[in-house]
């Protein structure tokens, strides 16, 4: 046998291996546990619950904002259509919570429509402006994404069952506490449980579970990541409708044009 061939061959099949077992860790290793929450967003004709969406920035605003920003979301966008359905009075109300630096005035000011949401680099916490894309990612067996397929499962259920999933089971390593989390891969994350239930009252009345919180802050941050999702899913539904007809007309013309010539031919 050449031994040149089996050594390429050795090396070949481990690193294959290696890819398995990245995909592997990459998917939690088995143990990571994403749950499959009921969106309205979700499939081809799923919209955005408005009201979902302004609890879940109430949840992101007095609870995630102390941590984490939304530095590539401009403020502007709380107003626009298929949104969260504020009027420009209410998103000029809502920005002056914040306060940003200002480079020709060298000082802070109140925050306008036109800025975007703060950054927040002193928390070293990741910024959520593009989370629910980065985590929609492929949640099945070996990271193969037949749950995201079949089940529609992406970003938003990876945020909502990580903000629901603390066991309650701490441990420390060198000085660090880490929180065991059923959806994250590893199941042992350093953020502690930023949600715990009943943490904000909702307007609406709505119930303020942790379960509900979760889904809410994770539809407002699915939001933030596709502000346009609406208005997408709206031209590709209309495509799709031109597509049918357009084929019907062909195969109705092929027909036509084809009859006689087949007449003859017969």
């Amino acid at each position: 046998m050449n031994i040149k061939f089996l050594n390429r061959s050795l090396l070949k099949f481990s690193a294959a291996c290696a890819l398995v077992a990245n995909s592997a860790f990459a998917a939690g290793g088995g143990d990571q546990y994403v749950k499959d929450f009921d969106f309205s967003f979700e499939g081809p004709l799923g919209s955005f619950d408005q009201n979902q969406l302004q609890r879940g920035l109430k949840v992101y605003t007095e609870i995630c904002s102390a941590c984490h920003g939304l530095k590539y979301v401009p403020i502007r966008t709380l107003a626009d259509e298929g949104g969260l359905g504020y009027s420009e009075e209410q998103v000029r109300a809502y920005a002056e919570n914040y306060e940003i630096f200002d480079a020709e005035l060298d000082d802070y000011r109140p925050a306008r429509p036109t800025d975007h949401f703060p950054e927040i680099v002193d928390a070293g916490a990741p910024d959520l402006s593009l989370m629910a894309k980065a985590r929609a990612g492929f949640h099945g067996p070996m990271g193969t994404g037949i749950n995201q397929f079949v089940k529609g499962m992406g970003g938003a259920e990876y945020i909502a069952s990580l903000l629901a999933g603390y066991t309650g089971e701490e441990k420390e390593e060198f000085g660090t506490v880490f929180y065991e989390n059923t959806a994250y891969p590893g199941r042992w994350i350093a953020m502690a449980p930023p949600l715990y239930g009943e943490d904000v009252d909702f307007d609406d009345g709505h119930s303020n579970e942790l379960k509900y919180e979760a889904m809410d802050v994770a539809a407002f941050l699915t939001w933030a990541a596709e502000p346009k999702m609406m208005a997408r899913k709206h031209v590709g539904f209309r495509a799709v409708l031109f597509l049918i007809l357009l084929s019907a007309l062909l195969y109705a013309t092929n027909k036509t044009l084809w009859a006689p010539i087949k007449k003859r031919a017969a």
